[in-house]
């Protein structure tokens, strides 16, 4: 996993405002949105990843596939009731998944757990690690004018580094729950990343997620702005009922907020980003070129 603690310029500037305008054009927001209460400036990006930061083609569902075939679960569900559920708790912590699935049977839990980040492992070899459009190209944009940017994710931190490191990305920090203490919906994850980041307030963070959950855990979190993103397991009316401020086609249209841009420098510097995702940011949502690859995602 590649995590720098480099010092980045200062966040002391006015300049980029958590709510200095309006919302992109066509984007959707939730009325009376926490972030319309807010001044502090962004000084940290909480990104999930499968289906916000790297495509998530259904390796997710696969892999609990697997898993279910080598690890009798229980009678407690059904096969398509255990798979209803996986799909429904995207983003949460696997291990807080199969403890449900096995009727709170902690030692079979964890046997699966351990299956299933075997399973995923394969998958990954298998079928390769992809970014979402543009994913990186934030990332590289946001620390080079000073904003802090935490990856987390439901997976233990062994797949998870393991794929971070496939990626090739410079982050200052990836948080799986164990990191933090609960997973999601709760808002450890993001609380944990703004002690681990030093930023001066909640006020100060944007959390960005395609799930109910990372909505619910930035919104419990107090996040001066929650995204929501339609390129993974969640549909933009379930965002905006979860409490998205916002929700875009994809994770490069985050430069398209006026909260971002202003701390990027304006349209320049999100530049690069935004045409990294042409072609693919509204296809992004479930038909575009993101949809139609075979890669992994990350959870």
């Amino acid at each position: 996993m590649s995590t720098d603690t480099t010092a980045r310029p200062s966040s002391s500037s006015a300049s980029g405002a958590v709510a200095s305008g309006p919302v992109a054009s066509g984007a959707g927001a939730s009325s009376g949105s926490a972030a319309a209460a807010s001044s502090a400036r962004v000084e940290l990006v909480v990104l999930d990843m499968a289906g916000t930061t790297v495509v998530d083609d259904g390796v997710v569902e696969q892999a609990f596939a697997r898993t279910a075939d080598r690890v009798d679960l229980g009678p407690t569900l059904t096969r398509d009731e255990a798979l209803q559920h996986v799909r429904d708790t995207m983003g949460q912590s696997k291990i807080e998944v199969f403890r449900h699935l096995t009727g709170g049977d902690e030692a079979l839990a964890q046997r699966a757990n351990e299956q299933f980040e075997v399973a995923y492992g394969e998958l990954a070899d298998e079928l390769g690690v992809e970014p979402i459009a543009g994913a990186g190209e934030l990332i590289e944009a946001l620390r080079a004018s000073g904003v802090a940017v935490v990856l987390t994710t439901g997976f233990a931190p062994a797949t998870r580094d393991r794929l971070l490191d496939s990626l090739g990305w410079q982050v200052d920090a990836a948080l799986s729950p164990v990191d933090a203490g609960r997973g999601r919906p709760a808002p450890d994850l993001v609380l944990t990343a703004l002690l681990r980041t030093g930023a001066s307030s909640v006020a100060s963070v944007v959390v960005v997620g395609d799930t109910v959950s990372d909505v619910l855990s930035g919104r419990s979190a107090g996040a001066g702005l929650v995204v929501g993103v339609t390129t993974g397991a969640h549909g933009r009316d379930q965002l905006l009922a979860a409490g998205a401020d916002v929700v875009l086609d994809g994770v490069a249209e985050l430069v398209g907020l006026p909260q971002v841009a202003g701390v990027l420098g304006g349209a320049g510097a999100g530049a690069g980003v935004a045409g990294g995702s042409a072609g693919t940011g509204s296809g992004a949502a479930g038909s575009g070129s993101a949809a139609e690859s075979t890669a992994l995602s990350v959870a």
